[in-house]
């Protein structure tokens, strides 16, 4: 039986606490990442968010929050995030087809770097196999998708494609989700997957 798509925008899980529907983990070292829903100030009043916040530095230290279900091949995941802060990097990320926290792709936005990559994660280990370079300015909500058919990816930023690449790295089906790296303050909103 086909599963449809899924919407979470945050606004019934209360302030403070950890969003129903997602489990937590990490890649790499460092201290586990601490998601929890804020308000936004900067949208309008009362508007719910899940928020990574905390700050340890460790450089390879990638927090992810992940969707319990749907799990999906061929999808299309988008969110609205916004780089908050972050002196080793501030980056919003998707992943999708996650198998486990050591395993899958992530495709993420760094405003200290001005540019969008798209990484496989094979035991732990982050290897960049497409990128663009171009604006990503922090403080600003931006939205952030990624398009998984076969082995075809291609990634969106604010509406426009800006990755097309191909990897077979992962050809099952896998979990969506959220990720940061390092000390990145990040706030996401409307975090969509669809089925393809």
């Amino acid at each position: 039986m086909a599963q449809d798509g899924r919407t979470w925008d945050f606004q019934n899980d209360p302030v403070n606490t950890t969003p129903s529907g997602f489990s937590f983990a990490k890649t790499g070292h460092g201290r586990p990442g601490k998601w929890v829903v804020r308000i936004d100030a900067d949208q309008p009043t009362d508007r719910h968010v899940l928020a990574q916040v905390d700050r340890d530095e460790t450089g390879d230290r990638f927090p992810v929050a992940v969707a319990d279900s749907p799990i999906f091949k061929d999808v299309r995941v988008e969110v609205r995030c916004k780089p908050v802060s972050g002196n080793v990097d501030e980056a919003c990320g998707l992943v999708l087809r996650y198998l486990d926290e050591n395993n899958y792709y992530v495709a993420r936005a760094n405003a200290l770097e001005d540019n969008v990559r798209l990484y496989h994660v094979v035991k732990g280990r982050r290897r960049q196999f497409a990128g663009w370079d171009g604006k990503v300015v922090a403080h600003i909500w931006h939205t952030l998708a990624v398009e998984a058919r076969r082995d075809e990816l291609q990634v969106f930023w604010n509406g426009e494609r800006v990755i097309h690449a191909k990897d077979d790295t992962f050809k099952d089906a896998g979990k969506v989700g959220l990720w940061t790296r390092a000390d990145s303050v990040s706030y996401f909103d409307t975090l969509s997957v669809n089925p393809l």
